[in-house]
């Protein structure tokens, strides 16, 4: 790697949990700028522990990014859910920034059965109105689009236009996923500009195909070739988006490596 990049960072999520995984061997092996990592089990409750490689990716040059758990929605109506997950989050961001990683991930989240969505949305503007009060959150803030949901929050442009009504002037950063942006129905031919003609930014892309077809509401990936979104699409979102990357795309290194050398290729011709 080298400090002076002609593409942005292409890189590529390690580890299905915070302690399966080496990240840096992983990034390494796919010829990676960047690295995407969870810091505590993705389907639980529990506070972020130090992850088991914390001086290796510190002294890596990589870029970091932490997901957080997909169990946080802070949308909620329920509060056995809501007041968990704002706890989680501002743990999570605690730790992602001790870390040094350039922002946190974390899904826009949903409210259920007959809920009116303006509830979720108020829901989101408390939690960074709250922590604006303690001083703001240690690191960017980056809010991802879902791919199903009827009362998601960053699913439809509808929806993350009042979102962005309740965060924005926060500074919440933005991921835009092109297979939930797939599932979800949005034409991605144009996301990148409805995107930030709502946002004003895009801080991160999750390059990812779809074995889904167009708005199927299902959120599962496919490999950047073969899925049911055209690779040149693709291709053509991060050119578009000017973003850093990350692949969440099947497979290990050597999956990802060709992947990495095919967006690297494409984006510097």
């Amino acid at each position: 790697m080298t400090n002076e990049r002609s593409t942005p960072p292409l890189g590529v999520h390690s580890g299905a949990r915070e302690d399966d995984a080496d990240p840096v061997a992983e990034a390494r092996a796919s010829g990676a700028d960047a690295v995407q990592i969870f810091l505590a089990d993705p389907q639980g409750w529990k506070a972020p522990k130090p992850h088991p490689h914390a001086e290796a990716l510190q002294s890596s040059g990589l870029d970091i990014y932490v997901h957080a758990p997909y169990i946080v929605n802070v949308a909620s109506d329920n509060n056995r859910i809501r007041i968990p997950s704002r706890k989680i989050l501002g743990q999570h961001a605690a730790a992602a920034a001790a870390l040094g990683a350039k922002g946190l991930v974390v899904h826009g989240g949903h409210v259920a059965g007959k809920t009116d969505p303006q509830v979720g949305f108020a829901n989101w503007g408390k939690v960074f109105s709250r922590q604006a009060e303690e001083g703001g959150f240690p690191l960017p803030v980056l809010i991802e689009n879902t791919a199903g949901g009827d009362r998601a929050m960053a699913r439809h442009l509808d929806a993350l236009a009042r979102l962005w009504d309740e965060v924005g002037q926060y500074g919440a950063g933005f991921v835009l996923d092109t297979c939930h942006a797939f599932a979800a129905g949005l034409d991605l031919q144009t996301v990148v500009d409805d995107v930030k003609a709502i946002t004003g930014r895009i801080d991160l892309v999750h390059c990812n195909n779809s074995r889904d077809e167009f708005d199927s509401a299902r959120d599962r990936h496919a490999p950047l070739v073969g899925g049911e979104i055209d690779a040149a699409q693709l291709i053509g979102v991060v050119r578009a988006a000017n973003a850093p990357v990350i692949l969440e795309t099947p497979g290990g290194p050597a999956e990802r490596a060709g992947e990495i050398t095919l967006l690297r290729d494409a984006l510097a011709a």
